[in-house]
């Protein structure tokens, strides 16, 4: 299926011409997502329109408080499905699967988006889909209320590491003010998302740090979480968001790579994070992933130890040469 692209503008005056949406984030939602969503609940309903979120199983307690007010009652008919940060449809939740033949609007950010949808609003040069949702709401209703301003600040720190890493723009740095100005609640939110760590997320930060694998002289850090490594630590998976960023920060590292177990030691998730000197994407749609240039990902039912002899086999492809 051929997408329409859209524009901004051109996504305003449908959602302004349409009425009865449910909008859907991916599996295991990030604050990207989860904050994409709520902030565009909140805006089309002060628009005055029908607008509830899907419940997705995978949504952590850390999230859960900017999403719980706008979850689809039981017996809620859409008209429209609407999709946020999500980039293809094998990434939707597992109750979200009698919806894929029927999204009528993807709103998104990642350059390998598969174009699924009937119409498509992408930029790729956003660091999150939290910036689209915040162009959005402002051309729809003239104002970004402080319910959105918050859920858009969660979506905005949570994709760029509180604007620490290297996809954060410019335009990200003016979007981040106008939503404090609008009444983000910053120091609370930059507390509870970056500053305060659970003894699991010590525990398990302690046994990566000591478990990282270097290779290609240091241009290369692999680390491994297990299954075990998370029973023995009790982390949950509020206790690892956004763990994948660990590896990338040792000095002169190119590519940092993270292997996680999820149901079983042979189905894992594999998060690459690199600078500007290789793409991520370019590696991971290789193995049928992909996501943007300095951060990507794919799954595979395969070993840790399968997973990683086949990634150091291609890695050269992608490392510059000194």
């Amino acid at each position: 299926m051929k997408s329409k692209m859209m524009t901004v503008a051109e996504t305003v005056d449908w959602l302004a011409a349409n009425d009865g949406f449910l909008i859907l984030t991916h599996r295991r939602p990030d604050g990207d997502a989860v904050g994409s969503a709520g902030a565009l609940a909140q805006g089309l309903r002060e628009y005055g329109k029908a607008a509830y979120v899907l419940y997705n199983p995978d949504t952590t307690p850390r999230y859960e408080r900017f999403i719980n007010d706008y979850i689809a009652p039981d017996g809620y008919v859409p008209e429209h499905i609407i999709t946020v940060d999500t980039a293809a449809v094998d990434l939707f939740p597992k109750n979200g699967a009698e919806y894929i033949e029927s999204v009528s609007l993807c709103i998104d950010h990642h350059p390998s988006n598969a174009n699924y949808a009937d119409l498509i609003c992408l930029d790729g040069s956003c660091a999150s889909c939290g910036e689209i949702i915040f162009e959005i709401l402002l051309s729809l209703n003239g104002k970004i209320s402080a319910k959105s301003a918050e859920r858009l600040y969660v979506a905005l720190t949570t994709d760029t590491g509180c604007f620490s890493y290297a996809n954060t723009t410019a335009n990200t740095l003016r979007i981040a003010s106008l939503v404090v100005e609008a009444g983000a609640p910053q120091k609370e939110l930059n507390r509870m998302l970056f500053r305060t760590k659970t003894r699991s997320r010590i525990k398990i930060e302690g046994m990566i740090f000591s478990g990282l694998e270097f290779y290609f002289d240091g241009a290369v850090a692999i680390s491994v979480i297990t299954r075990n490594m998370l029973a023995e630590t009790e982390a949950t998976e509020d206790d690892i968001d956004d763990i994948a960023a660990i590896p990338g920060a040792v000095k002169d590292v190119l590519v940092g790579i993270t292997i996680r177990e999820l149901t079983s030691t042979r189905d894992c998730k594999v998060s690459v994070r690199t600078g500007p000197l290789v793409n991520s994407n370019d590696i991971c749609t290789r193995f049928n992933g992909g996501g943007h240039a300095m951060a990507a990902g794919f799954s595979l039912d395969e070993s840790v130890s399968e997973i990683k002899e086949k990634l150091l086999r291609i890695l050269p492809d992608h490392i510059p040469k000194t």
